[in-house]
């Protein structure tokens, strides 16, 4: 099978599952990417008019003599795509995989939502033969959002072709290279509990509030060590340095980290990672530190009851922002008889060697419709 991947946002997590499936997949899977120098918007604006030209460059003839099956993500305006390289597209299914989408993913305070970006989401949705989400309650979520997108218009709302979309949906996850964890040169710390944020530092993410928490759980006197990792939005950001002083005591490490063995070593030295997260489709980060020995403690919402198994959800789920602090001091209570190693088979599902199977014969399965 032949597999043309189109990454109109070649970055950060899209590149990893791109180039992840591209590397691990038994299939022929070609991956063609847009740096992501020029924005978010700008791709998702201008990206299909470039992915257009660079097809046309790169492979002469109707594209069904190269491949079997185009998977887009959703960065890329599938309908505009379509319409440009409607000679040589005919008959070749497309594929739209959606990392995330624009019409229900929460927006800072005072930003008002464009519609310009979920509505590239909604056409490209109806122009793709398939429609894969990282995670049922990401599908889910736009689905029941979708029939309110053109209802903000004055009429003609075509609502049976809002419906038409849900048919054609499949939940597909993230792949994850973990095998590049393995191998840890350095011992975990003795004392205190180690706790990790590896998130994104993003007001999506709340880092403020995982900050005020730890300091809170310092002044209270419980034990415990900080690990404080994942890459900066904004690193001047004059709350970060202030917290940043604020939690030195307790502090082993600060930081972005762009190399991927000390990040291997920083991961294998935490007991618990936390999420504070408003918005997460899957959550990569908590798989790859639940993967190395760590605990996730997570919000009930989002993915997280989805993806956690349900053994697990009275002691690792809390239920709302207030109740961070009480229950990761409960969870520090647990770690010395908590079996970490349940957990950890449990991310590892999600490593390529068990994913990249499952991409291959959905693909197949798409390839084969018409």
């Amino acid at each position: 099978m032949r597999i043309l991947w189109l990454d109109a946002f070649h970055a950060g997590s899209h590149r990893a599952v791109s180039q992840g499936y591209a590397t691990y997949s038994a299939a022929h899977v070609t991956v063609l990417g847009l740096p992501h120098d020029g924005g978010w918007r700008w791709r998702m604006r201008g990206g299909a008019v470039s992915m257009a030209r660079m097809v046309r460059e790169r492979w002469s003839g109707h594209l069904r003599q190269h491949f079997d099956v185009v998977v887009a993500t959703d960065m890329l305006d599938v309908a505009t795509f379509l319409a440009l390289t409607r000679d040589i597209m005919s008959n070749i299914p497309i594929a739209i995989y959606m990392h995330e989408n624009q019409l229900t993913y929460p927006l800072p305070a005072g930003r008002k939502l464009d519609l310009t970006w979920p509505w590239l989401n909604y056409t490209g949705m109806l122009a793709a033969d398939a429609v894969l989400f990282n995670s049922d309650f990401h599908r889910q979520a736009l689905l029941a959002a979708l029939p309110g997108l053109p209802r903000r218009f004055h009429d003609y709302h075509e609502l049976d072709a809002v419906a038409s979309i849900a048919p054609k949906t499949h939940v597909l996850y993230p792949g994850i290279d973990l095998r590049r964890f393995d191998g840890a040169t350095l011992p975990r710390p003795s004392g205190a509990p180690v706790v990790l944020w590896n998130s994104r530092w993003d007001y999506d993410k709340q880092p403020l509030h995982f900050f005020t928490s730890m300091a809170q759980m310092m002044h209270e006197g419980i034990p415990l060590q900080l690990i404080v990792v994942g890459e900066y939005v904004d690193p001047g950001n004059d709350d970060f340095a202030r917290m940043r002083q604020v939690l030195a005591p307790i502090t082993r490490h600060w930081g972005y980290v762009p190399d991927a063995a000390h990040y291997r070593d920083l991961l294998h030295q935490a007991d618990v990672v936390v999420s504070a997260a408003i918005q997460e489709f899957f959550g990569i980060a908590v798989i790859e530190a639940t993967y190395t020995g760590a605990v996730p403690l997570l919000p009930k919402r989002l993915a997280y009851p989805e993806l956690l198994p349900a053994a697990y959800h009275d002691l690792l789920l809390y239920d709302s922002d207030t109740h961070l602090v009480p229950a990761l001091t409960h969870l520090l209570t647990r770690l010395a008889t908590l079996d970490r190693q349940p957990l950890q088979h449990w991310a590892a599902q999600f490593d390529w060697a068990q994913m990249a199977p499952r991409y291959d014969a959905l693909f197949a399965r798409i390839a084969g419709r018409l």
